[in-house]
């Protein structure tokens, strides 16, 4: 596969009695790369794509395969994001300077609540 702007592992779960025959329909439908088939009915892939659309389509294609129970993404790396993400801390502060110097742990005062971030 080329190499993508996008790109998702992906998990998808079969009968451990048809397995053989879903990675040959996996890999007949030439949307992902197979990394790890598990005899217990699981099988693991990444999808690529030149966007989040293509990258979905193909997704829904390997749902839609016979003998497939379920497929789930299980982690989306995006190009565009990261970009997006670099702009973002490149925006942000720079470290506080009580950081950058040694300082007694009971110097340092927190203002925040954790109940409220969980």
């Amino acid at each position: 596969m080329e190499v993508a702007m996008t790109l998702s592992s992906c998990v998808i779960r079969c009968k451990p009695q048809e397995i053989e025959d879903v990675k040959k329909r996996v890999e007949e439908a030439k949307v992902c790369d197979i990394h790890m088939v598990d005899e217990s009915g699981y099988i693991i892939v990444t999808i690529e794509g030149e966007n989040i659309e293509d990258e979905v389509s193909k997704f829904a294609v390997l749902e839609k395969l016979p003998g497939v129970l379920s497929a789930d993404m299980i982690y989306s790396y995006s190009e565009e994001e990261l970009e997006a993400l670099r702009e973002d801390l490149d925006m942000q502060d720079p470290v506080p300077e009580i950081l950058e110097k040694d300082v007694d742990a009971s110097q340092i005062v927190y203002h925040g609540d954790l109940k409220k971030r969980f």
